[in-house]
């Protein structure tokens, strides 16, 4: 006999089928609650085996995201304090399976729990539901094909259900129904809908087993937790860090700002780390002006930049990307980029006019020195300076345009190349220009790891990378660093769009506060809604104004 689990001291109240079956989970600090049902019908209606089909694939309806504890291998599950005395003939029946109770004041033999669970994992090994006709967990069985008994009088045995499952799930599934869009825009149909359910669900099961964060900055916790909640309690989990000492479960590590003595114990004890970092449709702002991010990345392998081991990001470039519907929805969304100039830090499209039509114009992007994709990926090249030569002596006749990082410009971090040494070198420093209109202009772009090498490839641009960023070695870059030989195989420019914003990173609506595909933050981040700058970001802003002034000074001093 498996071991009880532990109780929970909040109960769950049987939900009647009055509550839509469809429903958005409570993500930590969304403005967003619930679907609401619009008064027209479905452009697009779909018929209810339809709909059966697509719940069934997706696994969700009812309070998907709840917890899902320990369950023995077989049991009858039990919802209904009334059918607590006269259960025996249904045990013998499902050959002395044991009794799952799931409501307070049920206590049958057997195991029991109190509280809201994820009811396809509670159903999971069930040979048998009983419940009250209005219980929404008998929907769930209906789908999954488990027997279900319905509780009648007190004393009473329960009687068997056995109608067809469409006669079941018909009302709770209106397939002509039409339904509000949490991210705004076009209503939504129900198979839509349960297609974006599925989208939650599948994040919610992907950080079921991460406990804790560990080095998120205060300022970056509210946007980065919905996407790495699975479907728990929140409010420690950026504090408990005896979770991870604990080993129970995964840690969720941003290294570069994580306590490096804890990090060595979780690595000492093997506990499984999760590596998140900036996505590559950041913000509107600087994550060094403490702008939140809307975009992560989160990486059970390793981080997407460091080419010393796999990534997810480069396993799923290997396997490659075979969806049609995928491909395109890669196409369209990198014109959407194009279209409005949209980068890593923000947005604008503006023509720029060649400096010199007699040269080549060659762009070339700086970083931050110690940042950890330089410091991985640069594979020994880490100053912007020592870049800059390289590029001139692989094209001493072009016209070198050089632009340094943002968070080097705002005087945040390493990274200055002196004014008088860089034009010794480059044609042009350019600082107040958005980067996507500088890639439209030049012919072509040279990078060490600089995500602008990625925005450039989607721009149609030759790449030149002199490090071992996460887009080389797939055919698409000329590539002058060591990339990898596991690397092998040759991908077309939408499969690395796919694989690089669709697939790999997680998205914020920074309007609903929900988890949202990549489309969305694109809209939201090329039609931003002006809001009032916070305190901290105006501190920042001014601290790295004084940095940037006094550098320039310093390096006039020392001329």
């Amino acid at each position: 006999m498996a071991a009880q689990p532990d109780l929970v001291d909040h109960s769950a109240a049987l939900l009647s089928l009055h509550v839509p079956l469809l429903r958005i989970p409570p993500f930590p600090g969304a403005s967003v609650a619930a679907f609401s049902r619009l008064p027209q019908d479905s452009d697009h209606p779909s018929t209810l085996i339809e709909c059966i089909a697509l719940l069934r694939n997706k696994r969700v309806g009812g309070t998907f995201w709840a917890r899902q504890p320990h369950l023995p291998p077989r049991y009858v599950l039990v919802r209904s304090a009334g059918a607590a005395e006269p259960m025996g003939a249904l045990i013998n029946e499902h050959d002395e399976s044991l009794i799952w109770c799931a409501v307070e004041g049920a206590r049958p033999p057997g195991h029991a729990i109190v509280g809201d669970c994820d009811p396809w994992h509670m159903l999971s090994g069930a040979t048998a539901l009983v419940c009250a006709r209005d219980d929404e967990v008998r929907l769930i069985a209906a789908l999954l094909g488990v027997p279900t008994y319905l509780t009648g009088s007190q004393g009473e045995a329960p009687s068997r259900c056995d109608a067809a499952v469409e006669t079941v799930l018909a009302d709770a599934l209106p397939v002509m129904a039409c339904y509000s869009n949490p991210f705004g825009g076009v209503p939504l149909s129900l198979i839509e809908l349960i297609d974006l359910c599925g989208y939650w669900r599948a994040l919610i099961d992907s950080n079921r087993d991460i406990a804790v964060g560990i080095g998120f900055a205060f300022w970056k916790q509210g946007s980065v937790l919905p996407l790495l909640w699975g479907g728990g309690a929140s409010r420690a989990f950026f504090r408990d860090t005896a979770v991870a000492k604990r080993g129970e479960s995964a840690a969720a590590v941003w290294r570069s700002k994580a306590p490096s003595d804890l990090i060595d114990q979780i690595e000492r004890r093997k506990i499984p780390i999760v590596e998140v970092e900036d996505g590559f449709l950041r913000s509107t702002g600087l994550g060094a002006d403490c702008v939140p991010p809307l975009s992560i990345t989160v990486d059970r392998l390793g981080p997407y930049f460091d080419p010393a081991q796999p990534s997810e990001l480069e396993t799923l470039l290997e396997q490659g990307v075979s969806d049609p519907a995928l491909l395109t929805r890669a196409r369209k969304i990198r014109e959407a980029i194009i279209a409005a100039g949209l980068g890593k830090y923000g947005h604008g499209v503006e023509e720029i006019p060649r400096f010199d039509p007699n040269r080549r114009h060659i762009l070339v992007a700086g970083q931050v020195e110690d940042d950890r994709s330089v410091m991985t990926g640069g594979c020994g090249l880490t100053t912007n300076h020592e870049l800059l030569e390289r590029v001139r002596a692989n094209a001493p006749d072009a016209f070198l345009i050089y632009k340094p990082h943002p968070d080097v410009v705002a005087g945040h971090r390493k990274g200055a190349v002196a004014e008088g040494v860089c034009r010794q070198i480059a044609d042009k420093v350019v600082t107040d220009r958005q980067v996507s209109s500088l890639i439209n202009m030049v012919d072509e772009v040279h990078v060490n790891t600089s995500l602008t090498g990625f925005e450039a490839l989607m721009r149609n641009k030759i790449v030149t990378t002199y490090g071992v960023p996460f887009y080389a070695g797939w055919g698409l870059t000329r590539d002058l660093g060591p990339v990898p030989a596991r690397r092998t195989r040759r991908c077309s420019l939408d499969e690395l769009v796919a694989a690089t914003l669709l697939i790999y990173p997680r998205y914020l609506d920074p309007q609903s506060g929900l988890p949202c595909p990549a489309e969305v933050v694109v809209s939201r981040l090329t039609h931003p809604i002006s809001t009032r700058m916070g305190a901290l970001v105006r501190l920042r802003r001014f601290q790295g104004r004084l940095r940037a002034r006094l550098g320039r000074w310093l390096s006039k001093e020392i001329r």
